[in-house]
């Protein structure tokens, strides 16, 4: 295990370092600044009255719509305490807005007169958003104890190793593939084993997630090449090329596959890992090829259930691509294999592939340790953390 995992694991380094953005502002962020105006920031307010009014004239869908004029105090930045009345367009009215919601706004400045000026942003989210997150909390405390906080002490990592490796390197003039592959690969390192403890087991699992993420990349980037994919498919990658026309847009469809299939390679993986290890310890007399064959029947079945939720997880987060489909007078084929649909239909089919073939090498791998390790159970270095 430590003749595959040592060279990995320094390659994964020295690439962090090679890689490691500099901290400067990108050709995209130093573009997207000059779109607003210097000093513009996003202070809290809460709606003190609302006025509204029918809007609907030059509707074109003849629909009766509402608009509304808030007048709300700021009650954070620079010009709290402020009452200043925003326009609400229909969309936002629509939602519901009640006296005593709170908002989001932007307030610039006039850099000749130095006058504030607002006007509506979003809705405020923060007390929803903590207190479903304090639930996740406790309920992942409750029902998987050390683990689970071990679990979320991973995550906590894996987001520190997103926001400042992998987002902005690719940002960078860096490979947005290799800039992926290397922050994906520090997170498998880090939340295998904090989640799921050092053990051979988890080693196991580790090496099929590796397999799976090299194999994704190879696959994505024959994919993305053979499918001439532009990466064009979004309103937030025209954007981005209104940035920085210089990205590497198809190396960005590849990256977001990668860190798409993160999640379920990591459950797959382990799952045959521990299945392989399980029934070594239940039958330390079954050989490698016995505890492939009947670790191959978990896999199997994993593999059913797993390719699923890959597709529904797809399909659920391009929800409104596929209810234009279903508005558009288009041949399915033609909307299968076009630039918005074609894209996730791609990505869908290469996380898949390297998911399923992730299955059998982590159960070879998994068998040939296990009976490489001889009669002696899997050793577990941290066996009470891992409980």
């Amino acid at each position: 295990m430590l003749l595959v995992l040592v060279p990995v694991a320094l390659a994964t380094v020295v690439g962090l370092v090679a890689l490691w953005p500099s901290g400067d502002a990108s050709r995209a962020q130093q573009a997207a600044e000059s779109f607003q105006p210097p000093g513009t920031t996003y202070p809290d307010a809460t709606v003190q009255s609302l006025q509204t009014v029918d809007c609907s004239d030059g509707s074109a869908s003849g629909q009766q719509l509402t608009c509304g004029t808030a007048v709300v105090e700021v009650t954070d930045g620079e010009g709290a305490g402020d009452f200043v009345s925003i326009e609400l367009p229909p969309e936002v009215v629509g939602v519901g807005v009640d006296v005593g919601d709170g908002f989001v706004l932007t307030r610039a400045v006039d850099p000749s007169t130095g006058d504030p000026s607002y006007a509506f942003s979003d809705f405020q989210r923060s007390t929803p958003i903590i207190t479903l997150a304090l639930a996740f909390v406790l309920v992942v405390a409750a029902v998987a104890r050390l683990r689970g906080i071990a679990a979320l002490v991973g995550l906590g990592f894996a987001f520190v190793v997103l926001l400042q490796f992998i987002l902005p390197g690719i940002l960078t003039e860096s490979s947005p593939t290799l800039v992926t592959l290397t922050g994906s690969a520090a997170i498998m390192f880090v939340v295998l084993y904090l989640a799921h403890g050092f053990s051979a087991r988890t080693t196991t699992a580790l090496i099929g997630t590796l397999f799976g993420l090299v194999l994704v990349a190879v696959l994505g980037a024959l994919a993305v090449s053979a499918a001439r994919l532009t990466g064009f498919s979004s309103e937030e990658t025209i954007q981005l090329q209104t940035y920085d026309p210089t990205l590497d847009f198809s190396g960005l469809v590849l990256a977001g596959i990668t860190v798409a299939g993160l999640g379920v390679l990591n459950d797959v993986t382990i799952t045959q890992a521990s299945a392989i290890w399980q029934l070594h310890e239940v039958d330390p007399s079954m050989s490698a090829r016995q505890l492939f064959a009947r670790g191959m029947t978990v896999g199997r079945d994993h593999i059913a259930s797993t390719i699923y939720t890959i597709v529904f997880a797809y399909a659920g987060a391009s929800l409104p691509v596929l209810l234009l489909v279903e508005i558009y007078d288009r041949p399915l084929w033609t909307v299968l294999t076009g630039t918005q649909v074609g894209e996730e239909v791609i990505r869908t089919l290469v996380g898949a592939i390297a998911l399923v073939l992730a299955v059998p090498v982590t159960t070879a791998a998994g068998a040939f340790f296990a009976t490489a390790a001889g009669d002696k159970p899997a050793p577990r270095l941290l066996a009470r953390f891992g409980r």
